[in-house]
């Protein structure tokens, strides 16, 4: 990846994340600034040409205590703009987590789809192309936007970490509710190959009424197993206690919870402190910032998805195939 062509940006929020891609791509990030206004309006422009080059943005949109993801979503899309006006060739949006993704359909009436409006943003700020992993729904997000979508998986960082450490039982892959059973077998089919070993699958019944679960039933043998549930992210993680419960009583020997983006909304830290849970294991997509440190260097491991990404756009600026990424 030429640094005469591209051009890699990384929004501060997100300044560690770029560092860790651009340091698997052997570049430097490109040079930006910048500045915030009292009146709580801001300004980022390059400091760099990017005439002619491919420009390439990190900016993952969770809040955090110093911005919304409404406030980086702007930031983002401004500065998209802002490439656009410098007169760069392309301009594309890295996302490692994707704000609003599960807003993809309307629930009642009048509802908004606000998965849709956020692409309907990112085009008309002059986004080529936009580049995130593991949304919730991944038909609607492809169906939302008409520039092309690079869809990333960290199946394989999760297999590759069970399959190196949790060799001594049967490995299970677990779905905390039926929605989710597509994905789950997805990954099982994956920790089979990284494993060499069969590994079996269950998943939850999930029913949701005026804003109450319930369903306790577990289908599937988890009996002296490491029980993987997977999902795209935890928020509260009640969904990922009952189903780690189910497999307690169900006899699995080791419970683990796993998704790519652990947001630990509140009420999350009774969730992880659990004793149904042996661990959680999540991706750098949002930092774990809401946990307690000691509670999350005990339970919580992080994987980083940093290559991940920097190994997709580096396909991408180079013309190759992203697609070879997820292959055996």
């Amino acid at each position: 990846m030429g640094t005469d062509e591209a051009a890699l940006f990384a929004l501060s929020e997100s300044r560690a994340f770029g560092e860790a891609m651009a340091a698997h791509l052997g570049l430097g990030l490109a040079r930006h600034e910048e500045r915030h206004f009292d009146d709580g309006e801001h300004k980022i422009r390059p400091l760099e040409t990017v005439r002619g080059r491919d420009a390439y943005i990190v900016q993952s949109l969770h809040g955090d205590p110093c911005l919304s993801g409404n406030d980086k979503l702007c930031r983002l899309l401004f500065f998209a703009a802002t490439l656009r006006d410098a007169g760069a060739r392309q301009v594309t949006l890295v996302t490692p987590y994707l704000c609003y993704a599960r807003k993809d359909r309307r629930t009642k009436s009048r509802d908004p789809v606000t998965t849709r409006y956020v692409a309907q943003l990112a085009e008309a700020m002059g986004a080529d192309a936009i580049v995130t992993i593991d949304v919730h729904n991944l038909a609607a997000f492809q169906n939302a936007f008409r520039c092309p979508t690079v869809h990333l998986e960290a199946a394989g960082l999760f297999a590759r970490h069970f399959a190196a450490r949790e060799s001594d039982a049967p490995l299970v892959v677990a779905s905390p509710d039926i929605g989710g059973i597509k994905r789950a077998e997805s990954f099982r089919l994956v920790l089979e190959a990284a494993s060499g070993q069969p590994c079996g699958s269950a998943f939850m019944e999930k029913r949701r009424s005026a804003g109450v679960v319930s369903g306790e039933r577990l289908t599937g043998d988890v009996r002296n197993g490491t029980v993987i549930i997977l999902d795209d992210l935890i928020s509260t993680g009640g969904t990922m206690l009952r189903a780690a419960r189910a497999c307690r009583d169900g006899g699995a020997r080791r419970v683990f919870a796993v998704a790519t983006h652990g947001l630990f909304m509140p009420g999350a830290t009774e969730v992880v402190a659990d004793p149904a849970f042996d661990g959680f294991v999540i991706t750098d997509t949002v930092p774990p910032f809401r946990l307690d440190p000691a509670l999350g260097q005990r339970k919580v491991t992080v994987l980083t998805a940093a290559p991940l990404f920097a190994e997709a756009i580096g396909r991408m600026h180079a013309g190759g195939s992203v697609t070879a990424l997820f292959e055996p």
